[in-house]
């Protein structure tokens, strides 16, 4: 697997898609911390990194609307690659869906969502688009 990231959000487009509760994805801290800014941000429910020994797992609850079934996640995209890194600085930030969904950025902060940095004042690498 080249791009650990690209898979991880494609476990959670997949799962979202079947309508499973549950997904499990392999951990890293890059995972863990989009996995955090999702959870804060009302995309998901909850998760849980169980420390296993060669490799730990996320367990993810996704969210769903009560009624409608409706999962909370339109789409999740990844934005940059190992081919093809996309940065940005603050003037440049990225606004998803006019402010309604998040960029999450990998920057010297941490990683954080576009609304972050801007206040932060600081630019980074753009990893995905969430709304």
């Amino acid at each position: 697997m080249t791009d650990p990231i690209a898979d991880f959000l494609t476990r959670i487009r997949n799962a979202y898609l079947a309508g499973n509760k549950i997904v499990e994805v392999p951990t890293s801290k890059m995972k863990v911390a989009i996995t955090k800014i999702l959870c804060e941000k009302g995309y998901i429910l909850s998760y849980k990194v169980v420390d296993a020994q060669p490799q730990g797992t996320i367990k993810i609850a996704l969210k769903y609307h009560p009624q409608t079934k409706v999962a909370a996640i339109k789409k999740i995209v990844r934005v940059s690659s190992p081919g093809l890194r996309q940065y940005t600085d603050v003037k440049d930030m990225p606004r998803v869906l006019n402010g309604l969904g998040i960029a999450i950025l990998s920057t010297s902060k941490g990683v954080i969502t576009d609304k972050e940095a801007k206040e932060l004042n600081v630019g980074g690498e753009v990893i995905c688009y969430v709304y």
